[in-house]
C-alpha cells in the first residue's frame, strides 16, 4: 500500500446519520410496507450499516425487517492470495430467501468484485425474487457490470486511495474519511 499524503473527512458522524436517515426513508419509499423484504449486511461493515437502517425503518413500520449477515470471504477470486488462513466471519441469515427481495447493504462499492462474491453465496440459500444493492459509498471503478440500487455519497477516486467507513460497533466512532496515496 502506498504511502498516504492526505486525509480528507467525506462524512461527519453527524452527516453520516442524516445519510442513513434518507436510505432507510428510500427503501421505505420504494417498498412500501416492506412485507416480502430482508436486509442483508455484507461482512464486516455493512452488517452494522444494514442494523442501522433496520433500527430505523422499525421506528416508521412498527416492526422489524429481517436482518442477515453474510460473510464472502471464501467466494472471492482473489483470497487464496491473500493468506492460507483467511479470517473467514458469521454468516447469519434466519430466514428463508425464496421469494424475497433481499437488499445486499455494503459499506463501499469498489471494483465490484465483493458484490460478485455476495451473489454467489447468496444462492446457496435459495432464490430470492430480487436482489438489490445498497452502498453507503460508490467510489466508482468498476470491473464488472455491477450498480448500486441505492448510495448515500459518490466519490470518485484514484484506483490508489482508499475510502475508510467507520462504525460504532466496530471503530468506535461513526464517518467516512478518502485516504489519498502517494502519487
Amino acid at each position: 500500500m502506498p504511502d498516504a499524503i492526505c486525509c480528507q473527512i467525506l462524512m461527519t458522524p453527524e452527516q453520516m446519520e442524516a445519510c442513513l436517515d434518507r436510505l432507510a426513508q428510500e427503501l421505505l419509499d420504494t417498498h412500501g410496507d416492506c412485507v416480502g423484504i430482508a436486509l442483508i449486511g455484507i461482512q464486516r461493515r455493512g452488517v452494522s450499516i444494514a442494523s442501522a437502517l433496520s433500527a430505523r425503518m422499525a421506528v416508521a413500520l412498527g416492526w422489524s425487517v429481517p436482518t442477515g449477515s453474510l460473510d464472502i470471504t471464501l467466494y472471492r477470486d482473489d483470497w487464496t492470495g491473500k493468506s492460507s488462513k483467511p479470517a473467514v466471519g458469521e454468516t447469519r441469515i434466519r430466514f428463508g430467501v425464496e421469494g424475497k427481495t433481499l437488499v445486499l447493504v455494503d459499506d463501499v462499492l469498489f471494483t465490484g468484485r465483493t458484490v460478485r462474491a455476495a451473489l454467489e453465496a447468496l444462492a446457496d440459500f435459495g432464490r430470492p425474487s430480487k436482489v438489490e444493492l445498497l452502498v453507503l459509498v460508490d467510489r466508482g471503478r468498476r470491473e464488472l457490470p455491477i450498480h448500486p440500487d441505492y448510495v448515500g455519497l459518490t466519490c470518485e477516486t484514484r484506483r490508489e486511495d482508499r475510502v475508510d467507513v467507520l462504525v460504532e460497533a466496530v471503530d468506535g466512532s461513526d464517518g467516512v474519511r478518502l485516504v489519498c496515496a502517494a502519487s
